[in-house]
């Protein structure tokens, strides 16, 4: 028997996913072609990984992935964003609020720049672009995912501003859900240990994290993306929900 991702489940669908070039992002990317979807993919600065993903799916299925580069922090990017998926693909089923800034902000230090940077990529842009985005998937009855983090529900250390966008980004989720039923679905992916950080990272931290799991060991990318392929195409019936896939780090 076939697996559901080889049945086209998502076959026609439009999904745009920010920072969709690299990582995680990718990873979903991925798996939401191989099921059929049609990726538009944002990214801001990663224009030769953004290149060779969107040929690699255009050579699988042509005319199924396109690139668009924007700062999600400018006034206009959400309405340019999805007017150009439009453009593009004709229709929008699924919005998927990838794209974030990480890194640490110690009291005592934390800077004026890092807050709007922090919250405006993980907070602001998710609000702004679902704004923009919500008549295009309401036409669709579509969804949108939400890509949050445990800490925000559980801060990380010397990450304050981090942790609050990314609670905040929690909150926006239900509510959300609430605002924009029944037409629309919206839920959010919390990750824990599935990829390390870009840069250095110590690898005793990295085994206090894993020690921290109740699974003992990190994750993969695999396990958002298939994540997300479970809100995607077989979850009619639930919004305003955040899934942690963390290994059981949470609790």
């Amino acid at each position: 028997m076939k697996s559901s991702v080889e049945n086209y489940s998502l076959q026609g669908q439009v999904v745009l996913i920010t920072g969709g070039a690299r990582r995680v992002g990718a990873e979903i990317a991925r798996t939401l072609h191989a099921a059929g979807a049609n990726i538009f993919i944002h990214y801001r600065s990663s224009a030769a990984a953004a290149i060779a993903l969107a040929h690699q799916f255009n050579e699988i299925r042509p005319h199924s992935a396109a690139i668009h580069a924007a700062l999600l922090s400018a006034a206009e990017a959400p309405e340019q964003l999805v007017s150009a998926a439009l453009l593009e693909f004709g229709r929008l089923d699924i919005l998927i609020n990838n794209a974030s800034s990480f890194y640490p902000t110690p009291v005592g230090q934390i800077t004026l720049p890092q807050w709007d940077d922090l919250m405006g990529s993980n907070l602001k842009a998710p609000l702004f672009l679902s704004q923009a985005a919500a008549p295009s998937l309401a036409r669709q009855r579509g969804l949108i995912i939400n890509m949050i983090d445990i800490h925000g529900m559980r801060p990380l250390k010397a990450h304050p501003v981090y942790s609050t966008a990314k609670a905040g980004l929690a909150m926006l989720t239900r509510a959300l859900a609430r605002e924009l039923g029944p037409d629309i679905r919206v839920n959010g992916i919390a990750p824990g240990p599935v990829l390390w950080p870009e840069g250095d990272m110590d690898d005793e931290l990295k085994q206090e994290i894993i020690d921290k799991t109740a699974l003992k060991r990190h994750g993969t990318p695999q396990d958002i993306a298939r994540t997300a392929l479970f809100l995607a195409q077989d979850a009619p019936y639930i919004t305003g929900q955040i899934i942690a896939v963390d290994g059981g780090r949470s609790i």
